[in-house]
């Protein structure tokens, strides 16, 4: 006599499927469920206020993150990009209040203090690049350093003073509103779009993934890697300057002691969520900027009900171990 097995366990492809759907389509999902729960729950959620406090904080959430996608898709990571945010953050008003060097014209002083801390947030990325290629250092160890020190630094420079001003010029970046739009959520998008054709149509974009998919063949088929690893985290500096100077044009002060703080958690979280692979060999722009909604709204959602800001750290890094654990099965499958 056979025995039939009716039970309703689904097949190996049944469960493959479900795992590509959940890795490609998740962050969406659990972005809508986030809107409709609190459209459901929190009060004045659709309000144009909620929408606006949270445009503005996942702008320098979406900044920074793009930046960690592009690092963590040539299979690095940078654990320093909080600590540029408050380097970057600290010179400008330096710049523009005439700490260092007194400047008596006032669009000067403020145009430099947009270019001067990028750059230097720049070359602190270069200097991570360069312990990273040169040195053979892990990446992890290598933005370690300015993870500890760079804040340091800032705080050095303004011996642990809270810098406050008022200079709209400078704040238009955080205040100010293109066609009705925010300005740093039009920087946002802006970002975004470059990054995505970076990836999407240029030769350095192709480059960057070959070396995140496979260094060794990638060097074998004349791919400069130091070159791109180093490019990448020049970026990655680039885009965590920009980020600080938003920071503290929005708050109209500048504490190197918070400025950034916890931002590469959000980075990685918003990447991980998001279905860039953790190890390397893809770069989803578009699934970080779902991947930074989530992760504010996750943290929104849980202000908004009255849960502690600290168990949203908790959450952060439950979100990572699902995406990666969803990423890994249907990598496997």
């Amino acid at each position: 006599m056979t025995i039939t097995d009716t039970s309703t366990k689904p097949s190996a492809p049944a469960r493959t499927s479900i795992l590509q759907l959940a890795s490609r389509y998740g962050t969406a999902v659990a972005l809508l469920l986030l809107i409709v729960f609190n459209i459901a729950v929190t009060p004045n959620f659709l309000s144009w206020q909620t929408l606006n406090v949270n445009l503005t904080q996942v702008a320098t959430i979406v900044i920074v993150a793009t930046g960690m996608t592009l690092v963590i898709a040539t299979g690095g990571i940078d654990l320093s990009v909080g600590s540029l945010m408050a380097i970057a953050g600290a010179i400008a008003p330096m710049i523009f209040l005439g700490t260092i060097v007194p400047i008596d014209s006032a669009p000067l002083a403020v145009g430099l203090a947009f270019l001067i801390p990028i750059i230097i947030a720049m070359l602190f990325g270069w200097f991570n690049g360069l312990l990273v290629t040169r040195f053979a250092i892990q990446p992890i160890v290598a933005t370690l350093v300015l993870f500890i020190a760079g804040r340091g630094i800032a705080q050095v420079m303004t011996n642990g003073n809270l810098q406050v001003f008022k200079n709209p010029a400078f704040q238009f970046i955080a205040m100010g509103h293109i066609a009705g739009i925010p300005a740093q959520v039009v920087l946002m998008i802006v970002i975004t779009i470059l990054a995505y054709c970076l990836i999407r149509f240029t030769t350095i974009g192709r480059q960057i993934i070959a070396v995140g998919g496979n260094e060794k063949a990638a060097r074998l088929t004349g791919i400069p890697v130091r070159r791109i690893k180093t490019l990448v985290y020049v970026i990655s500096g680039a885009l965590s300057g920009i980020a600080g100077l938003v920071v503290v044009a929005r708050n109209s002060a500048s504490d190197a002691n918070l400025v950034g703080m916890g931002m590469e958690l959000d980075a990685i979280a918003a990447v991980a969520v998001g279905g860039s692979l953790l190890t390397g060999g893809r770069a989803n722009i578009f699934g970080t900027l779902l991947g930074a909604f989530v992760i504010q709204l996750v943290r929104y959602t849980l202000l908004a009900n009255g849960v502690p800001d600290a168990a949203a750290l908790v959450v952060k890094a439950g979100l990572i171990i699902v995406a990666v654990f969803i990423q890994q099965r249907a990598d496997r499958s």
